[in-house]
């Protein structure tokens, strides 16, 4: 996203920097507040800094809901770049190497455009993963944690205990699952309409 202009009247930027959520793929965030900024929220990256822009009204509270909303909204640009099937499988490595000390091994991981009604599958007398190509542009700690599902149904078939046990591993399984409980939520509505005076990202 092209960075805001800075502005020449009214009151400076109020800057903040912080650490990024674990896995935003950024070493820190700047926060820049703007009194001609009304509702509009922006951010780009700046060398290895996200850049975050919004109305200087706003409460610490909802900065920090933008914050998170803006990491996500870049973070699904950047990955439409998506993986291919190569890539894909080789993710799935990493991530049983890493979450599930390599145990999880699937014969073969591929996307496929008939699963329009669950994110993912696993046949698990096969080894084979499947992920629906819906997710394709979301951000990659969602993509991450599909992909840790179903690795762990190759070592757990149902959802009993022992699986979530498993999953609690991926400190970013709450968010995701939020994420994706969200997007289905929107899918069920006719339109999402903008509550009156909220700040739009652009």
């Amino acid at each position: 996203m092209p960075a805001d202009p800075l502005h020449r009247a009214g009151k400076p930027h109020r800057r903040t920097t912080s650490q990024p959520p674990s896995g935003s793929g950024a070493s820190a965030i700047e926060v820049r507040r703007s009194s001609r900024r009304r509702r509009t929220v922006s951010a780009y990256r700046e060398g290895d800094r996200t850049v975050v822009l919004i109305p200087a009204r706003m409460s610490e509270a909802e900065e920090q809901r933008w914050v998170n909303v803006m990491l996500d909204k870049l973070a699904a640009q950047e990955s439409k770049r998506s993986l291919g099937d190569t890539e894909l499988a080789a993710r799935a490595r990493q991530l049983s190497d890493q979450y599930f000390a390599g145990r999880a091994r699937p014969a073969s991981v591929r996307w496929v455009t008939n699963q329009n009604t669950r994110w993912g599958s696993c046949t698990p007398s096969e080894g084979s993963i499947r992920l629906s190509h819906r997710l394709q542009g979301m951000p990659e700690y969602v993509v991450d944690y599909v992909l840790l599902h179903e690795l762990a149904h190759l070592l757990v078939p149902g959802h009993g205990p022992r699986f979530w046990e498993l999953l609690k591993a991926y400190p970013r399984t709450e968010r995701a699952r939020g994420y994706l409980e969200g997007v289905a939520a929107a899918e069920r509505l006719p339109h999402v309409p903008g509550a009156r005076g909220e700040p739009s990202a652009e």
